[in-house]
């Protein structure tokens, strides 16, 4: 098991200097442009957080919300997926999926949780009426 961890751990180490390792920056990147058009549109729509819905909503609401992120997000991760298995083709003469879907879900999920949120809670405080305290 110790084997395992390591080999993986030097593994998605290795990625950060090898060939393709433009990818490491341009899909985070793409994925944050999504994230922020949904976070967008979930500000115009009056939606609440994205990640904090998520925690906090009705389990049976959570599986929409879960779709409508995942139509946003799935073209990013399939070709996140998909680069990385041509990296350890080239690399490593071998494909591990196990690593190709972490690296695919640390590559386009985690920004894109990550900014949907904050962007709508940004853009709904910017849009917020001006309070007047008048007695």
């Amino acid at each position: 098991m110790d084997d395992l961890l390591s080999r993986i751990w030097q593994n998605l180490g290795d990625r950060i200097t090898g060939p393709m390792s433009f990818r490491l920056i341009l899909q985070p990147a793409v994925a944050g442009i999504l994230a922020i058009r949904a976070g967008l549109q979930d500000a115009r729509l009056g939606r609440p957080a994205y990640f904090w819905a998520l925690l906090t909503i009705d389990p049976a609401d959570r599986r929409q919300l879960l779709r409508d992120g995942w139509k946003s997000i799935s073209k990013v991760f399939c070709l996140a997926f998909l680069l990385d298995a041509v990296y350890q083709i080239i690399v490593q003469r071998w494909i591990y999926p196990g690593e190709a879907l972490m690296v695919a879900f640390l590559l386009a999920c985690v920004p894109y949780l990550l900014l949907r949120g904050p962007v709508n809670r940004l853009l709904r405080a910017s849009q917020a009426p001006a309070r007047t305290d008048h007695p």
